[in-house]
């Protein structure tokens, strides 16, 4: 639990929240370490790291080889001895070297040894999609993550939560994933000040309705929202859901709003077989088919790996306007006007037009 909590809040980007996280967990607990590829570079990994070796040192903040699987072990000796090490991994699809620690180790060691022992590791794992990075580069994997017992994985999308469940994931007694969207981390929002923490699990109601229930996560709560306000100018009242993690799930919440608006649809940023989204329509339908009026439906990515191209990646992603198209074919509704009003930005496969690329 938080030392100390300030109710005082600014606005900051969601890369500056990280950033601000490491700065008070570096600060509360010399325990706790900060490495990964560019950790300490004029960049610092999408500025996330900036300035935190030179206040903290070298010992404590530092870059590593391309040895992912072996410095994942490093890490958890590290955090058998007491040390708390946060790794990062600028592309997820990075990590994928590092499976074998992850799953036959860190995730059960708790579990193996009657909890006699821990792992307070946390592996931060930046993800994402567009801007020509193409099918090894882009991969959205946390339905993997999630299907191994012994792993919480977080997937905040606003910068408070960035900041708080960071700070609880380092502080955590066992294995944590921490994945971000990058086309979140230079959005802006209120953070606030100090050791503020948010707990793992609970979801966070991003906006209240009554006639459908979307549930959604990291990046594509952002197209959710856009889609929700279009949709109330036709009258159609949606209630947001943004997981925040997704192992464990907050199923209590969605059970509550899918008893209120009798509909459910779920998006994810992974590909669509197997996914996060379909393990909650599976599961509302089998606890919740007495309150559903509709069928559950899922929006995700194609079952195909992402195109490098920029032509060919046109139409391929799930934005706004497809979730409000999804949601008045639902609702039977006619599609009217949403094409005009949700327009896929220019160039597509950018976030916006400040957006120069990730290096």
């Amino acid at each position: 639990m938080p030392e100390s909590i300030s109710t005082a809040s600014r606005q900051l980007t969601f890369a500056k929240a990280i950033n601000e996280a490491l700065n008070v967990a570096l600060e509360a607990d010399d325990k706790v370490i900060c490495y990964g590829l560019g950790a300490d570079d004029p960049k610092g990994i999408f500025g996330t790291t900036l300035g935190l070796r030179q206040r903290f040192g070298s010992a404590r903040v530092f870059d590593m080889p391309l040895s992912e699987n072996a410095m994942t072990g490093v890490a958890i000796g590290a955090s058998l001895n007491g040390i708390r090490p946060v790794m990062c991994h600028q592309r997820l699809d990075f990590f994928l070297l590092a499976m074998d620690q992850l799953v036959n180790n860190a995730a059960k060691w708790f579990y193996m040894f009657d909890g006699q022992r821990s792992v307070p590791i946390t592996i931060r794992l930046i993800l994402g999609r567009g801007w020509g990075q193409g099918p090894t580069h882009s991969q959205n994997l946390q339905a993997w993550f999630a299907h191994i017992p012994g792993l919480k994985v977080v997937m905040p999308t606003s910068p408070a939560d960035a900041k708080g469940l960071l700070l609880s994931s380092i502080f955590d007694p066992n294995p944590v994933l921490f994945i971000e969207h990058r086309w979140l981390h230079n959005m802006v929002g209120d953070v606030p000040e100090g050791d503020v923490r948010i707990p793992i699990g609970p979801l966070r109601v991003a906006r209240g309705g009554c006639d459908i229930t979307i549930v959604s996560m990291s990046y594509m709560t952002v197209e959710a929202l856009h889609a929700a306000e279009y949709l109330q100018e036709r009258g159609v009242s949606c209630e947001i859901l943004d997981l925040r993690c997704v192992n464990p799930i907050d199923w209590q919440a969605i059970f509550e709003s899918v008893d209120k608006t009798g509909k459910l649809l779920v998006l994810d940023t992974g590909a669509e077989t197997g996914s996060i989204a379909g393990e909650i329509v599976a599961r509302v339908a089998i606890e919740r088919m007495g309150s559903l009026k509709l069928a559950p439906a899922r929006l995700a990515m194609p079952d195909v790996p992402e195109p490098t191209s920029f032509g060919m990646t046109k139409g391929f992603y799930v934005r706004a306007g497809d979730v409000a198209h999804k949601v008045l074919d639902m609702l039977a509704l006619e599609r009217g006007d949403v094409d005009a009003h949700l327009v896929e930005p220019i160039p597509h496969d950018v976030p916006g037009a400040w957006f120069t690329g990730p290096f």
